[in-house]
C-alpha cells in the first residue's frame, strides 16, 4: 500500500496504536517495577568505559530474541545474575570459570560502568553485560532452557509493607525464571532482610517448579559460588544474617 492508499483510507491514528498495542501483553503495561534507578554520579573512569568498552561487553537491550551461543561464540554452561551490583563478585567468578558464560544485568550504571573496567582489567572473553530491567528481558528476550544457574544476591528488600508488591522475587516471577532455566537447573538467592528471606522460602517451596535442594527445606549454607562481598562484609558488622535459598528446577 502507497502513501496515496493510505491516505484515501483515512486511518485515524488512534486506530493505529490500538493495533500496535495488540502486540503488547496487557499485563507487562501494568507491571509495577522492582527498582528505582538510585544513582550516584558516574566518575570519568565509569563514563569512559560505557563510551569505550560497552560494545565490546555490553548487549543493547531491544526486541530481538537472545542467543547465547551467537553472543559468546560457543556452547557452554550459562549464568545469568541479576542484580550485580557494582560487579565484582561477577567479575572474579567469570575469571576463575572461564568455561562458563556470564550474563549479568543490572540497572544501576555506575556499577555497570565498575564492572566493565573490570572485565577489561581481567581479559574477560566469558561475561556480557545487559542495562534493562530484568523482568522484561528474562520474559522477552531469553531462550526456554538456556539458563544452568540464576543467581539473585541481595535484591532490594524494599522492606515497607506498602512497597512489597515491588519485591522481585514474586511468584509469578519464579514461575518465569523456571522456564528459562535448564532441568536441574539451579536457582540461588542471598538476602539479608530476615523478612524477604522467609517469604521467599515459603513462595519457593510451594512452587511446583522448585525444588529445595536444602535437607530440611530450609535456608542452605552458602553455595562456592557465592563469593563474600564488600557489601555483606559491612552487614555481618552491623549484625545482619544473611540467608542462602538453593533451588532447582524439577
Amino acid at each position: 500500500m502507497g502513501l496515496a492508499d493510505i491516505s484515501r483510507e483515512r486511518l485515524p491514528i488512534r486506530a493505529t496504536l490500538a493495533d500496535l498495542k495488540l502486540t503488547i501483553r496487557s499485563d507487562s503495561l501494568q507491571r509495577i517495577r522492582s527498582f528505582v534507578r538510585r544513582e550516584s554520579r558516574m566518575t570519568r573512569a565509569q563514563q569512559r568505559a560505557f563510551a569505550e568498552l560497552w560494545s565490546r561487553f555490553g548487549i543493547d537491550a531491544g526486541a530481538a530474541r537472545l542467543e547465547p551461543e551467537q553472543i559468546f561464540g560457543r556452547r557452554g554452561p550459562l549464568v545469568l545474575e541479576i542484580g550485580f551490583g557494582d560487579g565484582e563478585s561477577l567479575a572474579a567468578m567469570a575469571a576463575a570459570d572461564p568455561e562458563t558464560d556470564y550474563l549479568g544485568i543490572e540497572v544501576h550504571r555506575p556499577g555497570i560502568g565498575h564492572l566493565l573496567l573490570r572485565s577489561t582489567q581481567l581479559e574477560l572473553s566469558n561475561l556480557r553485560i545487559l542495562c534493562a530491567d530484568a523482568m522484561a528481558i528474562v520474559e522477552w528476550q531469553l531462550p526456554d532452557e538456556c539458563l544452568d544457574r540464576i543467581q539473585i544476591f541481595f535484591p532490594d528488600p524494599w522492606p515497607k509493607v506498602r512497597h512489597h508488591k515491588r519485591r522481585l522475587i514474586q511468584p509469578s516471577f519464579m514461575t518465569l525464571l523456571a522456564g528459562k532455566a535448564k532441568p536441574a537447573g539451579q536457582l540461588l538467592i542471598a538476602t539479608d532482610c530476615e523478612d524477604y528471606a522467609r517469604s521467599i522460602l515459603a513462595s519457593l517451596n510451594s512452587a511446583p517448579e522448585w525444588l529445595n535442594t536444602a535437607a530440611d527445606h530450609g535456608f542452605a549454607p552458602r553455595p562456592v559460588q557465592r563469593l563474600l562481598t564488600k557489601f555483606e562484609q559491612r552487614g555481618q558488622r552491623l549484625g545482619h544474617v544473611v540467608q542462602d535459598l538453593a533451588f532447582v528446577r524439577r
